[in-house]
């Protein structure tokens, strides 16, 4: 819950105008704990100027970070430079060549802090974060992944199979067979060969990004803390890239769940390679026409 210092408290009641649960009350001129709900959001303690309020769930240690210097003051509405935000956002582009450089588990770790600024439905913060920081750990894990998806190309290779499911109202693996078996098996090949690394394109980190399923949100919750990471990765001279083919497999083969313990009741919903960028470029591109409808006036 809430803990409030009454005695340098001075009953501003700033504090009541920003709680989403209406916890807090004005009793003798100080601010009273005289709710039972807490989302533990941090705004009171935010706002409050005397800094009288503390919230116990808040860990005041997510906001120390290895790789740089924090600085623990609000920022403003307005006061960041919004053509530097957007230059980060157009700039960061998916990593497929990295440097054999070995990623430091604090940068990892801050990574993983940053990504958990993200706004949560409900506040929850049910994320999860599952981390593979070694080359060989990333290796390990395509091998596992490299199984779902021999399996999946040995059965769509079989046109009986595919045609027969589609009859049936399945049409996924017909679909994949004609969008994604030669692309899969090309990738196959080549991992099984030593040569090219078409999964993660020979990044030296993964970080799994999930959510309890107990989350009000969770695959929204996940994918929001993801971008965060995304865009502190290029920030902090890392490329990125995500993986679509790993959540897929996630989601079709519980032994890839097993592999890396997942528990029940968690979800992964992406996948993020992360390496040094051995690529260079020298302008950021735009973006497809972007359909725009406003509605009622």
């Amino acid at each position: 819950m809430i803990e409030i210092d009454q005695s340098t408290c001075s009953g501003c009641e700033a504090c009541l105008r920003v709680c989403p649960q209406q916890t807090i009350s004005i009793n003798d001129n100080k601010a009273t704990v005289t709710g039972t709900r807490c989302m533990a959001c941090g705004h009171c303690m935010s706002t409050c100027p005397s800094e009288s309020i503390k919230v116990p769930e808040i860990e005041e240690g997510t906001k120390k970070f290895h790789s740089f210097d924090f600085d623990n003051k609000w920022l403003p509405y307005g006061q960041f430079d919004i053509a530097k935000l957007v230059s980060l956002m157009y700039s960061r582009r998916s990593t497929r060549n990295y440097k054999d450089s070995h990623i430091d588990r604090k940068i990892l770790k801050d990574l993983i802090k940053i990504g958990a600024t993200a706004p949560s439905g409900t506040n929850s913060q049910l994320w999860t974060f599952y981390v593979l920081p070694t080359r060989d750990a990333v290796v390990n894990f395509g091998n596992e992944v490299l199984k779902f998806y021999e399996k999946i190309n040995n059965m769509s290779s079989k046109f009986i199979v595919r045609k027969g499911l589609k009859m049936m109202g399945n049409g996924e693996l017909d679909n994949y067979y004609d969008e994604y078996f030669d692309l899969v098996n090309d990738g196959i090949n080549d991992w099984k060969q030593g040569g090219k690394d078409r999964l993660f394109h020979g990044a030296t980190a993964l970080i799994l990004v999930g959510s309890k399923n107990a989350a009000s949100c969770p695959s929204d919750d996940a994918l929001l803390a993801t971008q965060n990471i995304l865009l502190a990765a290029h920030a902090m001279g890392l490329g990125s890239c995500l993986i679509g083919f790993v959540i897929k497999a996630f989601e079709k083969d519980k032994r890839v769940r097993q592999y890396l313990k997942i528990p029940k009741d968690e979800n992964i919903y992406s996948a993020i390679a992360l390496g040094y960028p051995d690529e260079k470029y020298h302008r950021p591109t735009g973006r497809k026409q972007i359909p725009v409808t406003f509605l009622m006036g």
